[in-house]
């Protein structure tokens, strides 16, 4: 699910929505998400001063908080 949501707003942020790729990998407690997008779209979702980043990371905090883990994105 929390997958399917980055790879939803990455999607609809880049200019080519067909090289975004999302890798989920848990880690004891923590859900590590890896968002790749192609080269030229890199700055379109980290965003000013990585402002995009930090509001997908808050949302993702937001849907997660009831299963007590944590979820790392990180935007490779």
């Amino acid at each position: 699910m929390m997958r399917d949501l980055v790879a939803f707003i990455a999607g609809s942020l880049v200019d080519r929505p067909e090289a975004v790729e999302v890798a989920a990998t848990e880690q004891e407690d923590t859900l590590l998400l890896e968002l790749t997008v192609a080269q030229e779209d890199l700055g379109k979702v980290i965003g000013r001063q990585g402002r995009t980043a930090k509001a997908m990371r808050t949302l993702l905090n937001a849907v997660n908080r009831e299963s007590g883990h944590q979820v790392k994105l990180e935007i490779a």
